[in-house]
């Protein structure tokens, strides 16, 4: 939500700069995330300056030029060559000095140098309307008007004031802070002082227009409904000041009865809405739920079939408006518009947001409407937008006001308690502070007696219904940085489940994170061709979007997604991960599941002329899996081929016959799915079943050798079927003292071997803790070895 500095000045006197309500407003709870100077015309007239022209004579070298000399009051008259026809002698101009940087209407801005035209020199510009964005004219230099001061700033001289915005992240529950003066009422009470309505006054009802009935068929949609008609008006362009001011906080001007109604909603927080009388039939206004399957067209020019529960604004014949979320195509305000029947109402919020859920529309009136608006700003409002369209567009107020208000909405009224105030908050504030506070957000008490407040709450604050809510209320305003914060806290110990699950996150990310990955956090929300099976999709009933309206079954298209976003911005070369959410239903109910995937593409290494080709393979995604596992110390795990939906090639780790964690490369058709280019690889643990496999594992520290260790190689002819992990068990069988390791740093296949058979080239590392081996028992060793391998494989020594 954007709120204008200069806009809550009209509600409160302050002298704080916009930089310190910001803090201000944070403290409270309308927290400010960015604030933007906002200037009404580029450049905001800085460095120009009101100057008089003493002399204007004929330039030498040009016949359209001028030499001027101007007085800008700093006591140094400045020269200036100017090709304006009408620049005289006498005159008040507008002059741009040198360094000044000037902001046409067309063109790109540039900046005034000192510099010579046709020989002579030039120290500024006096300057036409269309140079400094003040207008459109440029027949000849502004000429203003004779006393004007000289050397005062243009900007003071016009009266140019920038503004500033405040981007404030509201919360929900603040529906009475979505206006300028909400956020000014927060204001006032922190600073314990007043802030002021607008001025109706002056409304006065007329007798002289059509008075249009209304009748409210559902008093339970629409408890109040206010009206007023406005007669002779020309629609047009607003005023300046008008559009500035919406303009400032993103609002697009459309015409001045359009903008006064987004004015005074943005103003005092009361949706508004103007009809054109002249398309009302039937002499009167109904408040009606819709006939089920009725079609009706918005503003936006589509048609849209109503439900039986959808509130409109009705005349005697056809809808008008779907009521507090959105106009009607044929009975808006156009230019040809001359007569405004203008509403003010207040409708049931619930109602607001179904009707507002159901039709996908999102408004500025229904963003206010479902939260809560108060009900009793609707008259209020209503005058002074009657009030400024009389002003702005030339309209009479043709009719009383019309007020169906049957059961007014009370206040909330409840009991405070001192004692359970300062006890929830922490700090003994003074019964006085406490009062004061509370009655400078607007809050009556009612009565006080022995500790106890009785309150009475305005309707407006929806969120202000109960005892708990008024000491939030006291404690933001109070400040949470005023709560002073115990050198001693006391706390009992609770026991935990372990491994923490939390913990081992970390742990995790931790590792992942070493190794080059960039954690990612990706929407639960998917689209329908993403999906593993639709039969146990899981639906959202009310989606914000028709392209994610089911709830994610894999991560795979989640990383993918990501991937492809990184891709089309050239950030090719990619390693993530991401602990998330797998959703699918089971019988009448849902099954989450938590995950952990992991997806790789692109260059191993960043591009380089002595890296070559080394993008990454299967093998980078296998050893982020397996560092993974070994630093959970789970161990032992059984082997499948991934399966084919996610992976065109890869592997499976089980424990028993649970499914651990499959990776390998994804397949081509899933790479297209996404618009993914390139080879991508995906790892998907299935993490709960990752906590409960998690082994203890046991540290052991030993003294580093003193003795030299000793390597041995051995090649070895083999049948096919002979695994390395078997030639490994048998060696680690003959020799368990002295044999450190064992590794294959060769493999052989091929047409000079014998059918079925195959070449392992072993290395074997030796070494005694002790002492120095000896060639005698290295040979032994070696001899053993042998015979082993030839005995439990029939292996052949190769030479």
């Amino acid at each position: 939500m954007q709120i204008s500095y200069n806009w809550l000045k009209d509600f409160i006197q302050t002298d704080q700069s916009p930089e310190e309500l910001s803090g201000i407003l944070t403290n409270i709870g309308l927290e400010v995330e960015a604030l933007e100077t906002v200037q009404r015309i580029p450049g905001g007239l800085e460095g120009l300056v009101i100057g008089a022209v003493e002399t204007c004579g004929q330039h030498p070298n040009a016949d359209r030029l001028r030499i001027t000399t101007v007085n800008i009051g700093n006591g140094q008259p400045l020269q200036i060559v100017c090709g304006a026809p009408n620049v005289a002698a006498g005159q008040r101009v507008v002059v741009a000095t040198v360094g000044t940087t000037v902001h046409p209407l067309s063109g790109d801005a540039f900046a005034i140098k000192k510099s010579k035209i046709r020989g002579e020199l030039s120290e500024g510009m006096i300057c036409a309307e269309d140079e400094i964005g003040l207008g459109a004219g440029h027949e000849g230099i502004l000429v203003l008007a004779a006393d004007a001061p000289i050397g005062m700033p243009a900007k003071e001289y016009f009266g140019i004031e920038n503004d500033y915005v405040f981007e404030i992240g509201l919360t929900p529950n603040r529906a009475d802070a979505a206006s300028h003066l909400g956020v000014a009422r927060d204001i006032a009470a922190f600073l314990r002082s007043k802030y002021q309505l607008p001025d109706v006054t002056a409304f006065t009802a007329g007798t002289s227009g059509a008075v249009f009935p209304v009748e409210v068929a559902d008093p339970i949609g629409c408890p109040r409904y206010t009206s007023v008609s406005i007669s002779g008006v020309q629609v047009g362009e607003s005023p300046d000041w008008l559009k500035g001011r919406l303009h400032a906080i993103g609002v697009r001007p459309i015409n001045n009865v359009v903008d006064i109604t987004n004015y005074v909603l943005h103003d005092l927080g009361q949706p508004l809405h103007a009809f054109d009388a002249d398309t009302i039939s039937g002499g009167k206004v109904v408040v009606r739920k819709a006939k089920a399957g009725e079609v009706f067209a918005t503003l936006d020019g589509v048609e849209r079939k109503l439900d039986s529960e959808d509130l409109m604004i009705c005349d005697a014949d056809k809808p008008l408006c779907i009521a507090g979320v959105f106009g009607g195509m044929h009975s808006g305000v156009t230019e040809n518009t001359t007569n405004v029947f203008l509403e003010s109402a207040y409708f049931n919020s619930v109602s607001v947001r179904k009707t507002s859920k159901r039709h996908g529309l999102k408004t500025d009136a229904s963003f206010r409407f479902e939260r809560g608006t108060d009900p009793e700003m609707t008259l209020l409002a209503l005058k002074r937008a009657a009030l400024l369209i009389a002003e702005l567009a030339g309209g009479t107020i043709a009719t009383p006001v019309s007020d169906a208000y049957p059961k007014p909405i009370k206040p909330f009224v409840f009991d405070v308690r001192y004692a359970r105030v300062q006890g929830l908050i922490g700090k003994a504030i003074p019964e006085t502070e406490i009062k004061a506070i509370i009655e400078a957000l607007d809050i009556i008490v009612r009565n006080e007696a022995a500790g106890v407040l009785t309150v009475e709450v305005p309707a407006y604050r929806v969120d202000v219904t109960r005892e708990v809510d008024i000491v939030e209320e006291v404690l933001r305003i109070y400040g949470y940085n005023n709560i002073e914060i115990k050198r001693q806290i006391k706390a009992s110990l609770t026991a935990s489940p372990k491994p923490d699950k939390e913990v081992v996150q970390h742990q995790i990310a931790d590792l992942l994170v070493g190794n080059g990955f960039r954690e990612i956090l990706t929407n639960s929300l998917t689209k329908k061709a993403f999906l593993d099976d639709e039969a146990s999709a899981v639906h959202i009933l009310n989606p914000l979007s028709m392209d994610l309206d089911v709830m994610r079954q894999n991560l795979l298209f989640s990383a993918l997604e990501t991937i492809a976003y990184n891709q089309k911005r050239k950030q090719v070369d990619l390693k993530c991960f991401e602990f998330g959410t797998t959703y699918q239903t089971q019988g009448d109910s849902y099954r989450e599941t938590q995950r952990l995937a992991l997806a790789i593409t692109g260059r191993q290494l960043p591009e380089q002329w002595n890296h070559g080709n080394n993008a990454v393979s299967f093998y980078h995604i296998k050893a982020a899996v397996d560092a993974i596992l070994h630093r959970l110390g789970i161990h032992g795990l059984q082997t499948a081929d991934a399966p084919a939906d996610h992976y065109q090639y890869g592997l499976t780790y089980l424990r028993g016959d649970q499914p651990l964690v499959s990776f390998g490369a994804v397949p081509s058709q899933n790479l297209r799915k996404a618009d993914v280019d390139g080879e991508v690889f995906f790892a998907d643990f299935n993490w709960e079943l990752v906590l409960k496999a998690i082994r203890k594992n046991k540290v052991t520290y030993r003294e580093t050798s003193k003795f030299p260790a000793v390597r041995r190689d051995l090649s070895l002819l083999i049948d096919s079927g002979v695994s390395f992990s078997k030639l490994k068990a048998i060696a680690e069988s003959t020799e368990r003292k002295l044999l450190k390791s064992v590794n294959v740093f060769d493999v052989y296949r091929g047409d000079k071997l014998p059918e079925g058979k195959k070449s392992y080239a072993l290395h074997f590392v030796l070494q005694d803790e002790e002492k120095t081996l000896t060639d005698k028992q290295i040979d032994a060793i070696v001899k053993k070895l042998i015979y082993n391998f030839e005995k439990e494989t029939g292996a052949e020594i190769r030479k």
